[in-house]
């Protein structure tokens, strides 16, 4: 088995690794300032952007929920991998070949996931090369049935499972994975007696990928008639593939759903494929379950949904199963802060069938005349009552004014007030008091808030509930130690904790500018700094801890050694010092703050030490010339220094 990888070769390719673009690949970021990138956090839920990243540090930090670390835990975090596993993806990210210290290149065993993801790769490659296979006729013609041609199976890597019980699972073996491998990646099934066989037999086939493109799943459509299994089959849940977080085509559509702001949800893979290729690049399907919470947290990282401008529009059939869908979205759909929206094609047909039908233009037709969900959900809900009846237009209002009363901008409701009252043929008073009562007693009227079991309105993301505490807090760290009998941890000290006095706010904006910008501060300044007194005895343990490797100021991984020799309650502190954006503009400004912060940080400093020169002069007996003169000099040079740094 390879040995431990090669310190050197783990800093050389976390130098070569820009880490917002292995973030980005997870969240929407966006400028937070000169060299600072923020976006909606992806350990918790949260209505504005408190992640920042900063490139040039390598670093990133919640002001949130006070996650933070280097690109090697933030893939650690995001997906479950090791240490020695996220080090070998940006490796192979980047082309770089990884050296153990046990001698040689890295060469068979690599963590399991890794094993997992490979495994799944070559499966892909094996799909894909049968679907131009003779017996793969039939998926051919299934896939050109609905307009899509060997281009389009080529870009969505569309493939064909023979019908065969032992086809993939024989190839994958001789590719060096063991038995044990294929199962745990879902690709192979086991029978009763315990032997092994294909999971997909006979079906066309779907790479499902994760957000960076990692292929972690697929798809598959039944297309023979002795085949008794279900009409579309996925992979089981894995170390790799949750049905419940991955969203088809979100790898193909996550660059212009972050530009627009808008992303379509449809119910199926060729649904995904059609749009697509008539140009709505934003569509995405959920992967043999209904769309959920966890889809939603996916997808407001990458929307950016933090300001209520974006866009989210599902599209779903006509039919029951499809009301029953619609449903349930808008029964989550103020876990969003983007307007929702619903698409419904003519005559009810998917975006597939509509393609077919009257081509590309229909189906972004069919996108951009969206009508919003609680229009779309209202009708719905009236389509279930005789309105023609006194007690079927009670019923109907009844459950139609909770659904009024939950738009989340309160200048609309007035609209859709006057609306219901004309679907209904009602009194306007009539129905504004039905809508006033459910705002006042939400829980008590038969909305859709209800079934989520609200009791007083609905959750928001980033809310907690009262008595709550997040994970990590002081208080369940108590009890948990106590349980132990273990001495509680000491809190965590972080920027909101520390104070924003005056002297304070010098010495924390001189700490940010020595670790966010050294080529702007440079060695000597840095040593200055670092040396001088601190009022706030939080930030000095920032700063000795700087004094403590200010000789390699600049050096790769310099940032990190002070990261670890604080003590543990001020790491956070000092994760934030170094990612905490900065009141520039651009580098120029930058170089500005950096150098004129640190200057009276240093100023400041010597007037302190000036103050003490003066009370030694005060006090120093007049006869001791030698002392005397000593001291006149110390006060010189001290001027001439503050001299120098304000002519800056």
């Amino acid at each position: 088995m390879a040995g431990r990888i090669r310190q050197s070769d783990v800093e050389e390719v976390k130098a070569r690794t820009n880490i917002a673009d292995i973030v980005g690949d997870y969240v929407a970021l966006k400028s937070a300032g000169v060299g600072s990138l923020k976006g909606l956090c992806p350990f918790h839920d949260e209505r504005s952007p408190s992640f920042h990243v900063r490139p040039q540090v390598g670093f990133y930090h919640c002001f949130g929920c006070g996650e933070s670390g280097d690109v090697y835990s933030f893939l650690q975090k995001m997906d479950h991998v090791t240490f020695a596993e996220a080090v070998e993806r940006l490796a192979a990210r980047i082309g770089f070949s990884l050296h153990y210290e046990d001698g040689g290149p890295a060469a068979a065993e690599v963590g399991n996931r890794a094993r997992l993801i490979a495994a799944n790769a070559a499966a892909e490659e094996f799909f894909r090369e049968r679907l131009g296979a003779p017996e793969a006729e039939a998926a051919r013609r299934f896939l050109g049935e609905r307009g899509f041609d060997p281009a389009a199976a080529e870009r969505f890597g569309v493939g064909f499972a023979p019908n065969s019980w032992d086809a993939l699972g024989a190839h994958l073996r001789g590719r060096g994975f063991s038995a044990e491998e294929l199962a745990a990646s879902g690709l192979v099934s086991t029978g009763e007696r315990g032997s092994a066989y294909d999971r997909f037999r006979g079906r066309v086939i779907w790479p499902i990928r994760d957000v960076t493109g990692q292929t972690v799943g697929f798809g598959a459509r039944r297309l023979f008639d002795d085949d008794k299994g279900p009409k579309y089959l996925n992979t089981p849940e894995t170390a790799i593939y949750h049905k419940a977080q991955v969203l088809y085509g979100l790898d193909l559509a996550k660059r212009e759903i972050g530009r627009s702001h808008r992303v379509v949800v449809v119910e199926g893979y060729t649904d995904v494929m059609a749009c697509h290729l008539a140009g709505v690049d934003t569509a995405v399907a959920t992967c043999g379950t209904s769309f959920g919470v966890d889809h939603i947290k996916v997808l407001r990282r990458v929307l950016g949904d933090d300001n209520g401008l974006g866009e989210v529009v599902f599209t779903f059939d006509p039919d029951e199963a499809g009301q029953k869908a619609a449903l349930r979205a808008f029964g989550e759909e103020r876990r969003f802060a983007a307007q929702t929206y619903v698409a419904v094609g003519p005559e009810g047909l998917d975006p597939c069938d509509l393609r077919l039908a009257q081509g590309d233009a229909a189906v972004r037709r069919m996108v951009d005349t969206k009508r919003p969900m609680f229009d779309f959900v209202i009708r719905q809900a009236l389509g279930k009552y005789d309105l023609e009846t006194v007690e079927g237009r009670v019923a109907a209002l009844r459950e139609c004014a909770p659904i009024v009363a939950g738009i989340r901008d309160a200048a609309l409701r007035p609209g859709y007030t006057r609306q219901l009252a004309r679907m209904l043929g009602a009194e306007l008073g009539e129905v504004q008091s039905a809508v006033q009562a459910a705002l006042r007693h939400p829980a008590a009227q038969g909305g859709p808030g209800q079934a989520r079991g609200e009791t007083g309105g609905r959750d928001r993301p980033g809310q907690q509930g009262v008595g709550q505490q997040r994970p990590g807090q002081q208080g369940a760290g108590q009890r948990r130690a106590e349980q132990e009998h273990e001495a509680p941890r000491a809190p965590e000290v972080s920027l909101s904790s520390i104070g924003s006095d005056p002297a304070t706010r010098l010495e924390r904006e001189a700490l940010m500018a020595v670790l966010q910008y050294p080529q702007h501060v440079g060695h000597e300044r840095a040593v200055a700094v670092s040396h001088a007194g601190f009022s706030n005895a939080s930030l000095a343990v920032v700063r000795d801890a700087v004094a403590a490797n200010v000789d390699s100021y600049a050096a790769p991984g310099w940032l990190e050694r002070v990261v670890n020799d604080v003590p543990a309650p001020f790491r956070a502190l000092t994760l934030q010092l170094s990612v905490a954006p900065i009141p520039a503009r651009d580098e120029a400004g930058a170089a500005v703050f950096a150098t004129s912060v640190t200057a009276s940080m240093l100023d400041r400093d010597l007037l302190r030490r000036k103050a003490d020169a003066l009370g030694r002069l005060q006090r120093t007996d007049q006869s001791d010339r030698e002392a005397l003169a000593a001291i006149q000099r110390e006060l010189v040079q001290i001027d001439a220094e503050r001299a120098r740094l304000r002519g800056e």
